[in-house]
């Protein structure tokens, strides 16, 4: 810092202590832009709010406005967005006390302008565009529609949210006729490399299948291609090198019968130029009518610094069936098997699965050391739904001890006509 410098930087802070604002407010507006220069921004802020405020207690709106968007300046200098929206919603506060509409349609279009950009670049879109209808009330409604910082705003709408390349070039082109000043420059330019970055980005979403079953796990594939990305730090437009993407947060809209089996390890940061991909892992409960999934909104981030939100808008409408339906077979002993002695053996056929059984046809083998003395050994079945089950008893009698395997086969259709099938064998041990 140069002696000067200090010098008149205690003779402002004399004069504001002695409430001689008017000298103060141009003393502290002058050191400011020195220390602007030097690089220390947080004393440049500093002395431009001093100033700001000198003017506005002598009700220099105009000089006061001036000296604010000063202050706004040297946070923009230390990427400081979220402090330089505050100084730039502050001055829309002094507007309406300037004389003249010329100047207040001015300031009312540059001051919403910069807060719009301030918030976009925190990825708070939405709530930057609702600050700037809000003031649209305050601007005569020609002036409005044609003024320049308001077409930016509408341009970088239109690019973001359709992915329309042309209209970032657009702003690229007429970028010279806006007459930002330094650190507003790279605000601005910071918000169309979000935008780039927005219109660019390469995504495609795929599932693993085409059908899918109730007791499926559904694996949505989210691949993100950077390789755009490195023509943005290659062009000298906007002097941004992107080191990475950094994706926080995966927020998926799902219908009723959907819900995530397992969220992916955030956050995922993915090297500028690489690609990546992403499961999404969902469980289907039950069957409704078109079921879907998506869009979905990545919360991503570019080096820490540029934030936004990226729709991926592409709904996906997996099929749904009800799995195949299987069935559980089983026997028990009524009473203790002996030999020579008949006893009861129940059959059971369970039917525990969603899908329905349909045209059953059961039958049971029994080795000829165990005698059937009565009972179906071969049952027809049209259908055994969902929950439902069957028995009946068959009277055997052993005619030996020894260890026996009763054999019974299941041949049923499913919904769709699908043909199943299985056999199963159960031991039964006879003892002397």
């Amino acid at each position: 810092m140069g002696k000067d410098t200090e010098k008149k930087l205690r003779k402002a802070e004399q004069l504001y202590k002695a409430m001689v604002y008017k000298r103060a407010a141009k003393l502290f507006n002058t050191v400011g832009s020195s220390f602007l220069k030097l690089g220390d921004y947080e004393v440049a802020k500093a002395c431009f709010l001093n100033a700001a405020k000198c003017a506005i207690n002598e009700d220099k709106y105009l000089s006061g406005l001036e000296f604010l968007r000063n202050a706004g300046n040297a946070s923009l200098f230390n990427n400081d967005f979220s402090e330089a929206y505050q100084f730039f919603k502050e001055a829309l506060n002094y507007i309406p006390s300037l004389k003249h509409s010329s100047e207040r349609n001015h300031l009312f279009t540059l001051f919403s302008s910069l807060s719009y950009l301030c918030l976009f670049v925190e990825g708070k879109q939405e709530e930057g565009l609702n600050l700037v209808k809000k003031i649209r009330t305050n601007v005569e409604d020609t002036y409005f529609k044609e003024n320049n910082f308001i077409k930016l705003i509408k341009d970088i709408e239109v690019a973001t949210k359709d992915k329309n390349e042309k209209y970032v070039k657009k702003i690229e082109r007429e970028f010279e006729s806006f007459n930002f000043l330094e650190g507003e420059i790279i605000l601005v330019k910071n918000a169309l490399v979000l935008a780039k970055c927005i219109v660019s980005l390469i995504t495609n979403l795929t599932l693993d299948k085409k059908l899918y079953t109730t007791n499926d796990i559904i694996n949505l594939m989210i691949d993100i291609n950077t390789e755009p990305l490195l023509s943005i730090t290659k062009d000298s437009f906007y002097n941004y090198k992107i080191k990475e993407l950094k994706i926080s947060k995966i927020g998926l809209q799902l219908s009723d019968n959907f819900t995530f089996h397992k969220k992916p390890t955030l956050p995922i940061i993915i090297t500028s130029g690489q690609k990546h991909q992403i499961d999404l892992l969902i469980k289907p409960h039950f069957q409704m009518e078109k079921p879907f999934i998506g869009p979905i909104l990545l919360t991503s981030e570019l080096d820490g610094i540029l934030k936004f939100f990226y729709e991926l808008s592409e709904i996906q409408y997996p099929t749904l069936i009800s799995p195949p339906p299987t069935l559980d077979i089983s026997i028990k002993n009524l009473r203790p098997p002996l030999i020579g002695q008949s006893f009861p053996l129940e059959i059971l056929i369970e039917n525990k699965s969603e899908g329905e059984a349909l045209d059953l046809n059961i039958e049971i083998e029994f080795p000829d050391n165990l005698k059937v003395m009565r009972g179906t050994l071969k049952k027809q079945i049209y259908s055994l739904r969902s929950n439902e089950n069957i028995k009946w008893e068959i009277n055997l009698k052993p005619m030996e001890a020894g260890d026996y395997s009763i054999k019974i086969k299941a041949l049923f259709k499913d919904p769709d006509q699908n043909q199943i099938g299985e056999t199963k064998d159960f031991p039964l041990s006879i003892k002397l």
